[in-house]
């Protein structure tokens, strides 16, 4: 997460919202997550973050705030993420590294886009991931 954190800062995100069981920075404890932080180099302290523990309540806002909801998952329906151009703001929705976006957020998601692989392997490390996808969609 913290590396999340360090490749959102550098593309200019303006918020990160973390479901489930993602690490926070800090935890319902008060207690400061040390690898997050060392990773993060401080970008949790200069991007807004949010715990919410209901992902179908928090996608409903964003989709009600004229946000779009894109998940990033390779399924049938998925488009190239250098094809896809969006025409307002955009939630991303990354999944667990290895189970991936849960199929109940795929559907409730506006589009998916997924990053072509080439090699063997079939995903990217989420934080990877995220830093291609964020960057290539900051402007």
């Amino acid at each position: 997460m913290g590396s999340v954190f360090r490749s959102a800062d550098g593309a200019g995100v303006s918020k990160i919202f973390l479901t489930g069981y993602t690490p926070t920075p800090i935890d319902r404890f008060g207690r400061e997550d040390e690898k997050i932080l060392k990773t993060s180099l401080g970008a949790t302290k200069s991007v807004p973050y949010e715990v919410c523990e209901e992902v179908d309540g928090l996608i409903e806002e964003l989709k009600n705030e004229g946000t779009l909801v894109v998940s990033v998952e390779q399924t049938p329906k998925s488009v190239d993420y250098k094809t896809y151009i969006p025409t307002k703001d955009i939630a991303f929705v990354f999944g667990n590294e290895i189970d991936g976006v849960d199929e109940d957020i795929i559907n409730k998601s506006d589009v998916c886009v997924a990053i072509p692989m080439s090699g063997e392997k079939e995903s990217l490390n989420v934080s990877v991931c995220a830093g291609v996808i964020l960057f290539h969609y900051r402007h």
